[in-house]
């Protein structure tokens, strides 16, 4: 699926900031992987190059066979597009849209046929829950009803694989179970998934655990 060897990204300035340092990270397809730290760990700098949104200074990165190290900005957006599902703590929706237009828009960029994404879309938000309210804007739904609607549109286009970034950092403890319990699920369906968080709790939800700490990733 993936893997970083040596993966090091340092941020210059008076003083120069080294955000991850060395990282080594294999992840095989069907994998659950949390990655916990704390601010200023590089969890933010790690989740931008896993998920092509950034280069490393040093290091190879090689998603699905492609070495994301090398690739130019374009293929960059490719593989982002192609191979990639994004869940966000902000959930990132458009309000304008509804559930059911968040969810296809990342398969219009894909050039998939309006039938054929609208169909894609509307199994992804039946998948976690929300058949019902896949007309409904952001603003008419709760906290953890738009998290659903961000999970459907990461795995509406089956991408190789998901990234959470924080994806029960603004819900309550109730809407946070629910969550890790769809994300679980995803997992069991076949999924690979990589999950970033500050909370123990949540990253013991998953079938490997790692930490990052000083810009070093560090087995649990």
């Amino acid at each position: 699926m993936l893997s970083l060897t040596g993966i090091s990204r340092r941020y210059p300035g008076n003083i120069p900031v080294t955000a991850l340092d060395g990282v080594n990270l294999t992840v095989e397809d069907g994998d659950f992987v949390s990655i916990v730290g704390s601010s200023g760990s590089g969890k933010s700098t790690l989740m931008h190059i896993l998920g092509c949104l950034d280069r490393p200074d040093q290091g190879e990165y090689l998603l699905d066979g492609c070495s994301v190290s090398r690739a130019s900005p374009a293929m960059r957006a490719q593989l982002r597009r192609d191979h990639i599902g994004f869940v966000f703590q902000d959930f990132q929706l458009i309000e304008g849209c509804t559930a059911l237009e968040n969810v296809e828009l990342p398969l219009v960029f894909r050039g998939i046929p309006p039938q054929e994404r609208r169909r894609m879309a509307m199994r992804a938000l039946d998948a976690v829950g929300l058949s019902e309210r896949m007309h409904h804007r952001p603003s008419e739904l709760s906290g953890g009803q738009q998290q659903r609607v961000s999970i459907a549109r990461a795995c509406a286009g089956n991408p190789s694989l998901i990234l959470a970034d924080e994806p029960t950092g603004n819900l309550d403890e109730a809407n946070t179970d629910a969550i890790m319990a769809l994300l679980e699920s995803l997992h069991r369906e076949g999924h690979t998934l990589i999950l970033i968080t500050h909370d123990a709790d949540v990253a013991a939800r998953a079938g490997r655990r790692l930490r990052l700490e000083n810009g070093r990733l560090i087995s649990l």
